[in-house]
């Protein structure tokens, strides 16, 4: 599956098909919540959500894919991701784009 940000690919004719998405709700971790917070003190990347962000957004791009290939459509174009906190402790994040086949 071909996955690009741009709204088309180059040298390839495209059939839109239908939006495709996919999406995931992570939480934090307590332990993890509470060693990060000493980090705030003294600054620097909080890597424990830095790595759960990057696991939220393969799976929801892993689902995004998977609409897609129920569609039988070879790419996916205009990308895009999106978060937002669903509530205290918890983050959702989004993966969006246009399924696509080529002609």
């Amino acid at each position: 599956m071909i996955l690009v940000n741009t709204d088309y690919i180059t040298g390839k004719e495209l059939q839109m098909l239908s939006m495709v998405r996919g999406s995931t709700i992570q939480t934090k971790n307590v332990g993890r919540d509470i060693t990060q917070s000493f980090k705030t003190l003294v600054g620097g990347e909080l890597k424990s959500y830095t790595d759960m962000m990057n696991q939220a957004r393969d799976l929801a791009t892993s689902r995004m894919i998977g609409e897609a290939e129920k569609m039988g459509a070879d790419a996916i174009v205009n990308v895009r991701y999106a978060s937002s906190s669903v509530m205290q402790g918890a983050a959702e994040v989004l993966a969006y784009g246009t399924a696509v086949k080529f002609k």
